[in-house]
């Protein structure tokens, strides 16, 4: 693997910048949601809207404006762009629009995904939800914080896990087999939540399971996966492996748990669901 530039701020001079990137998108795609906007389908059948984009060129340039720039993948990255990228050390990672099924239901559950990927770990991470003015921003080694009205507040995941285990779920994408899972586990109980902010919720202690049995993209967790190992939590596939990127010839991520506490053997029992 070839090496990419190593951007000359460290992690905790990242944060305010990226996530002023993001609040900017965010506005952008605020601009469209009060309109009366217009949604197309992708090939795979996924939405996409006039926001999706005006968040895409607004972070490409904002990113490109750091010291030393980096390359950036995005959801909305040219099909060149995404082979190119087996080669890079350190890039960006950007999901412009995540959720634009709740963006197009108007429910604000949407957020602007920024991640820094070193190697294949997500370092650095900014979740922006700008409907809901609020923002998730983490760092490894920095830590996890929540930004709203102002101000920035620590965040951590809860240890122990509460009881009953308080477990987030997509609004969008309920499955069979969630619902088996969910059986697995016993008493619960259930909140449904849009986009990345279910992971979000798992970092800030609002949450302490987030169980994902169907298909997601590397761009659609990298950054909020940041904040949760900046908060003290863990993504990991189904058998226990962490949750990386860059790794192989798929974007696509596979099932995976992000936990605030580990579970012990309650986690054992969800891998065999």
């Amino acid at each position: 693997m070839t090496k990419s530039k190593t951007n000359a701020l460290p992690l905790a001079e990242l944060l305010q910048p990226v996530r002023e990137i993001a609040e900017r998108a965010g506005e952008a795609i605020i601009d469209v949601y009060d309109s009366d906007f217009a949604v197309e389908l992708k090939d795979d059948r996924s939405p996409l809207t006039k926001a999706d984009r005006a968040a895409h060129r607004i972070i490409v340039d904002g990113l490109a404006r750091l010291p030393d720039p980096l390359p950036v993948l995005s959801e909305e990255s040219a099909a060149t762009e995404i082979e190119q990228r087996r080669q890079w050390a350190r890039y960006w990672l950007v999901d412009p629009l995540d959720g634009t099924k709740e963006f197009v239901k108007r429910n604000g559950e949407f957020t602007v995904n920024i991640a820094l990927i070193d190697g294949h770990d997500p370092v650095l991470g900014v979740v922006v939800a700008p409907a809901l003015g609020v923002a998730y921003t983490g760092a490894v080694g920095v830590g996890a914080f929540k930004h709203s009205g102002g101000t920035a507040e620590p965040i951590r995941v809860q240890r122990p896990a509460a009881e009953p285990l308080r477990v987030v779920g997509s609004r969008s994408h309920a499955s069979p087999a969630l619902a088996a899972l969910l059986d697995e586990i016993g008493p619960h109980e259930l909140k449904p939540m849009g986009s990345s902010l279910k992971i979000c919720l798992v970092a800030e202690g609002q949450a302490d399971l987030y169980p994902r049995l169907g298909p997601t993209s590397e761009w659609d967790t990298a950054a909020a996966q940041a904040v949760l190992i900046s908060a003290g939590g863990s993504m990991m596939d189904l058998s226990g492996q962490p949750l990386t990127y860059n790794a192989k010839e798929s974007l696509l991520n596979p099932h995976f748990l992000a936990l605030g506490d580990d579970l012990g053997d309650r986690l054992a029992s969800l891998r065999h669901v």
